[in-house]
């Protein structure tokens, strides 16, 4: 699908690339990984052609579609799904052109419209909208009624509607929750054609991607298989180059041993000058670059505080009075808690950081807390928030303002911010570059709370182990926000999710929450129509506390496999039965209008559109049939 061949990329003073040569097979889902600034993005640009190469050195078919999501969708006045679907460029055109055709060409066009499925598009897009986080009211909105986060959410949508032959992400859950992450994940694993997707997000990696594109040291290497495979292959890689220089540099050794011992020597003149010509054609092996990664530096509190940290009794918090975000709040949590706070945009997850950070007041309830307690919070914005102007330097001086300059300096170098980038503006800063020191100085003062809002979004993968294993040391309480699934897992030991206005624990773990997250999207995406004789499911997964329900309630049993309200086996078998009989006419049906379009005349164009409209109505209730049918017999194996 994409062969680049002996790229060398110059750009804004510095190499990117230097002879590289790769060659991506159609169909592929390649990860491109590499350190931050190395210049993948700067790939991206020379793929889209918005940075020019040489020559020839970027090659794809002649009439590939390629895309890429790289800004907001504008804040025009066009609803969220009129967006979606007009990024379907040909279905967009033809139904531009069936409202002015002339007769002889309408036959033409709806003919064209049945063979891209044109019918099944707003469903389509529901379904890619509501996984990425938009209810089906927001389907409705204006794009000028969002914020540039989710305008970027519609970009991505709209990229992945489209379909092109090549998609190129960068980066893609950065802007997503936990939940979009969840459902991108299953979505790129579906994707029928090839993508090139930037990212540090491990778990998206080795679920995704059936090849892993390296970018180092200005060379571009292939590996076949997931990012978990890759690390091994290349760990066994540099083992043999490494094993390889040192048998060379023994061999380069001896040989110039031999060249020094006689060239002078008449009698050896032959065999050394022998020597030489051999020792100048070796060619050398060159190691790549260690690729260090500074640690994270969290002190963890000197003296623990007598438990509980925290405790939450019938508390109400929000932004104005008498309108909580929250409601009911009750909730314990001790020093080692370790707490994976889970939900979807909007539901409260920043509420309950800052009312944990004392930055929020409870309006009703109690909340107990040590006067004592230090909190360490970092969130997302604070990066956002940062003054451009500012250098590190001056940013810790406001931190440290009795330390020397040394002391500040070496401060900085621990944070893995070297003296040449001390003085440097925040605005030429990397965004990781920014994040480290932000993590850092939140955790200076040894605070017995962490609480960690999205601190990956601008990490490499060696940068967010490097954050694992400094938040494995702390000994301190963690309260983390985040949609790495990874980091999640292997920190979390206990999950709160904030839903229907309150947070509550969370009984299960990340595999329960992500089949939950999917389920809902799948069932939130489908028109009425095609749910119509599903059991309902309720909204929320399994929490424990009042109030609580089940992820299996659409399949009318709990996590303990006791029966509880909901469909009967009689009724479920009869709708089975139902679902059988609807699909056996349907497919009559569609199979009687496929002749009746066939024997059509084209010269009748009023005929042929209804027969068109009649064909895609049969096959929409023949595709809502066989998902009420799959969803009872499903519903009827759980509980037989």
């Amino acid at each position: 699908m994409l062969q680049i061949t002996n790229l060398t990329l110059n750009a804004w003073g510095r190499q990117f690339l230097d002879d590289a040569s790769v060659s991506l097979p159609p169909g592929a889902k390649v990860g491109l990984v590499g350190r931050n600034g190395i210049g993948k993005s700067t790939l991206f640009k020379v793929i889209l052609g918005e940075l020019a190469a040489n020559g020839d050195e970027i090659s794809l078919p002649r009439t590939a579609r390629i895309a890429s999501v790289d800004q907001e969708h504008p804040a025009t006045p066009v609803s969220v799904l009129e967006t979606i679907l007009e990024a379907d460029v040909e279905r967009h055109e033809l139904m531009t052109r069936l409202e002015t055709a002339d007769p002889e060409e309408m036959g033409e066009i709806w003919a064209r419209l049945i063979e891209i499925d044109a019918e099944s598009a707003p469903a389509r897009a529901s379904e890619i909208l509501v996984g990425l986080g938009f209810s089906q009211e927001d389907l409705h909105r204006p794009m000028a009624h969002f914020s540039g986060g989710w305008r970027m959410r519609v970009a991505l949508a709209a990229a992945l509607f489209a379909e092109p032959d090549m998609l190129l992400l960068d980066e893609p859950t950065n802007y997503l929750d936990l939940e979009g992450a969840l459902w991108l994940e299953a979505r790129l694993k579906k994707y029928p054609h090839t993508a090139l997707i930037i990212s540090h997000d491990r778990d998206l990696l080795n679920a995704v991607c059936t090849h892993i594109l390296h970018l180092s040291n200005r060379k571009l290497d292939l590996y076949t298989g997931n990012y978990d495979t890759f690390e091994k292959t290349r760990a066994e890689k540099l083992r043999l180059m490494e094993a390889n220089k040192t048998k060379q540099d023994a061999e380069r050794a001896h040989l110039q041993k031999f060249i020094d011992r006689f060239k002078a020597k008449a009698s050896k003149a032959t065999q050394a000058q022998s020597r030489v010509k051999k020792l100048e054609k070796m060619e050398r092996i060159e190691l790549p670059p260690e690729e260090r990664v500074a640690p994270f530096v969290l002190p963890s509190p000197d003296r623990p505080l007598p438990p509980p940290l925290i405790r939450l009794e019938k508390a109400n918090v929000g932004y104005a009075p008498g309108k909580p975000i929250l409601r009911n709040l009750n909730l314990r949590m001790d020093l080692d808690d370790r707490i994976g706070l889970l939900g979807v945009n909007g539901a409260g997850k920043s509420t309950f950081a800052k009312l944990i950070a004392k930055a929020l007041t409870i309006e009703t309830g109690e909340f107990h807390r040590d006067g004592k307690m230090r909190v360490g919070w970092f969130h997302q914005h604070q990066i956002e928030a940062m003054d451009p102007e500012d250098t590190p330097l001056q940013i810790i001086l406001r931190a440290m303002p009795d330390a020397s300059e040394s002391s500040r300096r070496s401060r900085l170098a621990q944070f893995g911010l070297p003296f040449q980038k001390q003085d440097t503006k925040v605005a030429a800063l990397s965004g990781g570059e920014r994040a480290r020191l932000l993590l850092n100085l939140v955790a200076m003062d040894a605070p017995h709370i962490l609480i960690l809002d999205e601190p990956t979004n601008h990490l490499d993968i060696d940068s967010r182990r490097a954050l694992l294993d400094a938040l494995n040391q702390y000994t301190g309480a963690v309260i983390l926000i985040t949609h790495d699934r990874s980091l999640m897992e292997l920190v979390a030991d206990r999950l709160w999710l904030a839903a229907d206005g309150t947070v509550k624990p969370f009984e299960g773990d990340m595999d329960d929450y992500a089949k939950f997250v999917l389920d809902r999207a799948k069932q939130a995406g489908m028109k009425p129509s095609q749910v119509r004789n599903e059991p309902a499911p309720e909204a929320a997964p399994k929490a424990t506390g009042e109030g609580a329900s089940q992820t299996e309630s659409a399949r009318g049993v709990n996590d303990r496999g006791a029966k509880k309200s909901g469909p009967s086996p009689s009724t479920l078998r009869h709708a089975v039965k139902k679902a059988e009989d609807e699909m056996t006419r349907l497919t009559a049906e569609v199979a009687r209008l496929d002749d009746d379009l066939a024997n059509a005349a084209v010269a009748d164009p009023k005929k042929l559109e209804g027969l068109t409209r009649a064909r895609a109505k049969a096959q929409a209730d023949l595709n809502a049939a066989e998902a009420a049918w799959i969803a009872a017999e499903e519903a009827l194996a759980e509980i037989a």
